[in-house]
């Protein structure tokens, strides 16, 4: 075969190359634009819904507002009691997951054999991956009669028992996380500090946790963002009675249990009602997002420390 049958062949060969390239160029992109608009769409439409609302219902009233009753006759809509219930079944799970992630993050990271760690990250991690709506029945159906037997004044529908619950499902994300940012500490560090005549305990404590700070704040933010968002869990187990107090033995209902209970399809659409759905999804909207750039920030710094 001479060199110039195989000229066009090898220039066919680059063309069909060039074209392959192209296409997977612009389906890649198409993937990503699908994606941004997604989330620009879903922004959009809880924009302009909670435009609407706030056309009827003051910003201030709704923001600062100690009553939530828009679906009685006498309608009330000051979200404070949505938001206190959140941050009170959020500071619950908060209190079990953020130090409990952290002691077995320094374990599996300090202490644990390689072989040990290796099978027990993994099985950790398999409760992030139960569904939400058995964490919310397994607090409903075992842990509040459990929590009764010792607190009897405790009702049925309550904070303490979806807190908790919320806590340990939250616990495999700020583990996880907690001990990579560990993992990532240097060496050199920890062999510094032996050689200065540490312990294992104070190494890890005083050296690896300070030096991973970054990257395990950002796994607690994370997990913060994580128990705002829950849903199920608290819509099973938490009640449905917006309430602005502190105390975890009452029901309470938080904001996402709200949109829940709004969008069964009992309220009509269009009206001032069912737009509270979209308000409260916006502040919620905030909320989460603030957190989670935060705990972007935190990461890109973390790394930019031990790059």
């Amino acid at each position: 075969m001479t060199t110039r049958t195989l000229a066009p062949r090898r220039a066919r060969g680059a063309l069909s190359l060039l074209k392959g390239e192209w296409i997977i160029e612009r389906a890649l992109f198409l993937c990503a634009a699908l994606s941004v608009l997604t989330t620009a769409g879903i922004i959009a439409v809880l924009a302009i819904e909670t435009y609407e609302f706030l056309r009827e219902v003051p910003v201030l009233d709704f923001l600062t507002g100690t009553e939530w009753t828009p679906l009685f006759s006498n309608q009330k809509f000051g979200v404070l009691p949505l938001v206190a219930g959140t941050m009170l079944v959020s500071s619950i799970a908060m209190v079990v997951a953020l130090p409990m992630g952290l002691l077995s993050a320094i374990y599996l990271s300090e202490y644990s054999p390689s072989g040990f760690r290796r099978v027990v990250k993994p099985v950790l991690e398999i409760l992030a991956g139960v569904p939400t709506v058995v964490y919310g029945y397994f607090a409903l159906m075992f842990v509040t009669p459990l929590l009764q037997q010792v607190f009897p004044t405790l009702s049925g529908f309550n904070a303490l028992s979806p807190g908790l619950v919320m806590g340990l499902m939250i616990l495999p994300l700020v583990s996880s996380l907690s001990e990579d940012a560990m993992r990532a500490v240097p060496q050199g560090l920890r062999e510094g500090s032996y050689a200065l005549g540490a312990t294992r305990m104070q190494t890890a404590l005083r050296v690896v946790v300070p030096a991973a700070f970054s990257g395990i704040t950002a796994a607690f933010i994370l997990g913060v963002s994580r128990a705002i968002g829950e849903t199920m869990i608290v819509a099973i187990a938490a009640g449905q009675q917006p309430r602005l107090t502190g105390n975890p033995f009452v029901p309470i209902e938080t904001m996402t249990a709200y949109i829940v209970q709004v969008s069964l399809g009992d309220t009509p659409q269009g009206t001032l009602e069912y737009r509270t759905i979209f308000a409260v999804g916006m502040l919620l909207f905030v909320m989460t997002f603030s957190l989670n750039l935060i705990s972007t920030w935190l990461r890109e710094r973390y790394r930019e420390e031990y790059a």
